[in-house]
């Protein structure tokens, strides 16, 4: 299982995206990682972070999308929309908030 993060402009093209370690073998995984994307502050409300888990069960099958979320200019729901809101306001301090998957 891993987590992918795309940065993706207000027309959804793709600006950034990185990737989690893999993790093996763990029905829930914690991912204590740090990504950094360069965004000028004047896009900030202008972009969307799709947080994507992907499953990948052996090398001979492809990777499965278990599900997604999104946050910024395309948010899913409020939800994910105020805790844009709270990031953009933190400045520099961590901001965490648990989030239900979309399904694909």
């Amino acid at each position: 299982t891993y987590v992918k993060l795309t940065m993706l402009d207000s027309k959804g093209k793709e600006m950034s995206k990185r990737k989690t370690a893999v993790c093996r073998g763990q029905p829930n995984p914690t991912y204590k990682e740090t990504f950094v994307f360069q965004v000028a502050l004047f896009q900030l409300s202008e972009v969307s972070l799709v947080v994507s888990v992907f499953c990948r069960k052996s090398s001979m099958r492809p990777r499965e999308r278990l599900g997604w979320v999104s946050l910024g200019h395309s948010s899913t729901t409020e939800e994910q929309q105020t805790h844009w809101t709270e990031m953009r306001e933190a400045e520099g301090q961590q901001v965490c908030h648990w989030h239900t998957l979309t399904d694909t």
